[in-house]
């Protein structure tokens, strides 16, 4: 689907890659329903874009919150007309701890952003969707969705559950107008550790060879989105964003225990 002249809602708006997918989707003429849990981010988004309320407008709200969520088409449509699109990119990290340490409420958080609020935009809007001559859902998984990462197996879970959803819901809707993609980030420079409420990472930033490291495995924000945005327009069923994400994704359909042990020892070696 091309996104011109079209709505699309991007949750995570205020920072990061969701805020380089609105900038790229107005820079394409299209108009964007920022969705985040911090509007202070939102209309820092806003500001950058340098546009009005008629092409981006920031809906506070905490994904999570079902009742509020189904709310959201309603207002969308009465401030935009209609809305053809929807890019799942919100999320959550867990605390870079085993699974035995973590609480069951911290689990529960993780699974809540990352995965229930993934299923309650689309459920809100996807009866919507259905009544447009094109639509689409892309749902943002992650490397960790199909490779496990010690001390972040809950996330990891989750956006496993993301990505299976994510093409359970293209069969389903295969014979319809609405289009479906899961994406695979691999590494992308973005604050997700401290937006996950985890503090800022422990990484000395002022060791060249960590900034080196970092610039090496990171894939920026904005060529993250110039990815997605493509796999959109391009209707992918499925794609991996970064070299890393695409190199571990062969080499754990070739031989995942061998991936898997790979991860683990390299893992050993981050201190976060």
């Amino acid at each position: 689907m091309q996104v011109n002249n079209k709505t699309i809602v991007v949750t995570g708006a205020g920072n990061g890659i969701g805020r380089e997918l609105s900038l790229l989707l107005l820079k394409k003429n299209a108009n964007v329903a920022g969705i985040d849990i911090n509007m202070a981010g939102l209309a820092e988004t806003q500001k950058i874009a340098g546009v009005g309320p008629d092409r981006f407008k920031g809906y506070e709200l905490d994904i999570t919150n079902q009742e509020k969520v189904m709310a959201l088409p309603d207002q969308v449509i009465r401030h935009f007309g209609s809305v053809d699109g929807i890019i799942n990119n919100a999320g959550i990290i867990q605390k870079f701890i085993p699974v035995n340490e973590l609480t069951i409420e911290e689990i529960t958080r993780v699974m809540d952003v990352n995965f229930y609020g993934t299923v309650y935009l689309t459920k809100a809007f996807l009866p919507v969707f259905l009544t447009r001559p094109q639509a689409h859902i892309v749902n943002v998984s992650s490397m960790g969705g199909f490779i496990p990462f010690p001390k972040q197996t809950i996330y990891g879970a989750a956006k496993a559950a993301v990505k299976i959803f994510t093409e359970g819901l293209y069969i389903e809707l295969k014979d319809t107008s609405v289009k479906v993609t899961v994406v695979h980030p691999g590494a992308v420079a973005t604050n997700i550790t401290e937006n996950s409420g985890l503090g800022k990472s422990k990484v000395d930033m002022s060791d060249p060879k960590n900034v080196a490291m970092a610039s090496k495995m990171s894939l920026s924000p904005s060529k993250a989105a110039e990815i997605i945005i493509s796999a959109m327009e391009k209707d992918r069923f499925r794609v991996t964003v970064g070299k890393d994400a695409t190199m571990l994704d062969l080499l754990y359909r070739f031989n995942p225990k061998f991936a898997t042990n790979m991860i683990g020892k390299l893992m050993k070696k981050v201190v976060m």
